[in-house]
């Protein structure tokens, strides 16, 4: 009689607990690779100051604006319009492999971008180019980890799985304005240099434990659609961000003939873009995606929210730095640190948010949720609107703590119902589109609320700056011309930390005056005093738009319909996508 014993293989039950540690492992390692380019997308908005001063370049000088976008800037747009593509190279190659592509080309810019020696302009340069290569890599990132955990998760936890996802990536950004804060004023390279160590255990992390669980989909990479669209995209973003530049005798660019020439041939592009997608057997651009309607309405919301939120960050930022901080104490050089610690309610916001909306969107659907979300964040906008200039910080942490609590409410089920609608096959690309969505409207959104600033600063700025130095011992003809300076040069002083009036103000001038008059020039509260009305007119109406975004958003989250979750194909002639049928007790 054989002694032998027959090998039993796996049941269920270890099964489905190799599934589920797969899962969660999954779900860490993309959080963290989402938050690491997340934090980088914001970390040099609180530093620059440091960074500048490191290179050796006034950033306000005539011909270095360029240096002071585009280091902001560079990183949003390439990932902007790499997401697309690296999300359909997703389908096609393996989104794991993309995925740790973009965690090494993450890590090792992060590196280079350490090693600048250079000084000045070409020191700079050296910068910028090094952010676009990190844009690459956090688009690589950003473009399959919602394809990677939507694989990974089964559709009832893919809500918490990408709210979670979701919330640490719009942490991320938050997160990345107190750390720049912190790290800036010891070593600005400590700003790329904090990414190295992180960014190497990331990229061994996701090389060992992450695992194709998806069917690789054979095709040809569209290079008529991808170049199109890069080019096209690059020019209109090109082109809004000189936009809000002076140009000419005007306060800005929106009437320069090279701003015009842009956008029109940005939207010449795309215009021959979206013909070469619907004459492909292959497309970059999923256009067929927009037949699904779940998908339709959630990415049009996210588009339409990212509109509402995108540039209001800056808006918050320097109503912080220019006129709140200094005027509480805080010397101008200390006002980009606490900028970033005091919009904490708002990341808090989305933390609390975030997963347990996602959550429940699981079980209830998205569109309550979003939408709900969507119209807190309207309310929240307008009661902004409604604080005075200087004023009491419990309320304008609770509105924040409101606001996050909205946007928390709204991204996570909204991005849980774009990714169900997608057939397993374009999960990559339909995510791409999305994030395509959603990044550029933070572009277009911070040029819409520059303009609806400056707009509000053109009409009284010049006349309260010029009245102000003029009753302090400035001669009227230094005063007027200071007065008569674009505003965007005042925004982006207040902006960087620095003492505006001492880049707007003559060296020689400032030493010609008294000491007591000195002093109240550059005094704390001088200047915030100064901007203060001009500033509330343009604040409010970009508070005013961002309340009727989220309107909009609203309406497009209602119009997703009831719960829908895409189904494969199956013998029956009922079409692939069907409407999963709703609990007689719970309202979708």
């Amino acid at each position: 009689m054989s002694s032998s014993v027959p090998a039993i293989s796996p049941g269920p039950a270890t099964t489905s607990r190799r599934k589920v540690d797969y899962k969660w492992i999954a779900l860490a390692n993309t959080t963290f690779g989402v938050i690491m380019a997340t934090i980088d997308s914001s970390i040099m908005l609180i530093a620059l100051p440091d960074i500048f001063q490191g290179i050796h370049l006034d950033p306000l000088r005539p011909g270095n604006s360029f240096y002071l976008l585009w280091m902001i800037l560079s990183f949003l747009v390439v990932s902007s319009v790499l997401v697309v593509s690296f999300g359909r190279m997703g389908d096609m190659f393996g989104r794991v492999k993309m995925y740790n592509l973009g965690f090494a080309i993450y890590t090792l810019t992060s590196l280079i971008l350490t090693v600048d020696w250079m000084h000045g302009q070409a020191g700079a340069l050296y910068l910028v180019v090094g952010r676009v290569f990190q844009g690459i890599g956090a688009a690589f990132l950003v473009a399959n980890s919602s394809a990677i955990l939507t694989d990974a998760f089964p559709e009832n936890q893919r809500g918490l799985a990408l709210g979670i996802n979701n919330v640490a990536a719009i942490s991320g950004v938050f997160v990345g304005l107190v750390l720049g804060g912190v790290l800036g004023p010891i070593d600005w390279r400590l700003v790329f240099l904090v990414s190295v160590p992180f960014g190497l255990a990331g990229t061994l992390w996701a090389y060992y434990k992450l695992r194709e669980t998806a069917r690789r989909r054979v095709a040809h990479i569209d290079w008529p659609g991808n170049i199109t669209f890069a080019l096209g995209l690059i020019a209109i973003m090109v082109g809004l961000t000189y936009g809000i530049q002076p140009y000419g005798g005007h306060t800005m660019g929106w009437t320069s003939p090279v701003v015009l020439s842009e956008l029109a041939v940005g939207a010449a592009f795309l215009a021959a873009f979206g013909v070469i997608e619907r004459k492909r057997a292959e497309p970059m651009f999923r256009l067929a995606l927009f037949r699904i309607r779940a998908f339709t309405a959630g990415v049009l919301s996210s588009f339409l929210a990212a509109v509402a939120r995108g540039g209001l960050m800056f808006m918050m930022i320097i109503w912080l730095q220019g006129i709140w901080l200094p005027e509480h104490g805080y010397s101008f050089a200390q006002t980009p640190l606490w900028a970033g610690i005091y919009m904490l309610p708002l990341t808090a916001g989305f933390l609390l948010a975030g997963p347990v909306s996602g959550a429940l969107s699981d079980r209830f659907g998205s569109r309550p949720f979003a939408t709900g979300g969507m119209l807190l964040a309207a309310a929240s906008f307008l009661l902004l609107e409604t604080l005075p200039i200087n004023f009491s910080y419990w309320a304008f942490a609770l509105l924040l703590l409101m606001n996050g609590l909205a946007m928390g409410a709204f991204a996570s089920p909204n991005r849980a119902g774009v990714m169900n609608s997608l057939p397993p096959q374009d999960r990559g690309a339909g995510a791409g589109m999305n994030a395509t969505f959603q990044n550029s409207a933070q572009v277009l959104s911070i040029g819409i609320f520059f303009t609806l600033v400056i707009i509000g600063l053109s009409g009284t700025l010049g006349t309260s700056l010029s009245h102000g130095l003029v009753s302090e011992g400035i001669s009227p003809t230094v005063a007027q011309k200071v007065g008569n300076l674009p505003p965007v040069s005042t925004l982006f002083a207040a902006f960087l930390g620095y003492n505006p009036l001492a880049h707007l103000l003559p060296a020689h001038v400032l030493s010609s005056l008294h000491p007591a008059q000195r002093a109240v020039v550059l005094g704390r509260s001088f200047f915030p005093e100064l901007i203060a009305k001009p500033f509330s007119s343009g604040l409010h109406a970009a508070f005013d738009f961002a309340a009727l975004g989220c309107l909009v958003a609203a309406a497009a989250s209602w119009s997703r319909g009831k719960r829908y979750v895409y189904r494969p194909p199956t013998t029956s002639p009922s079409p692939a996508p069907i409407v999963e049928p709703a609990s007689a007790s719970v309202s979708r």
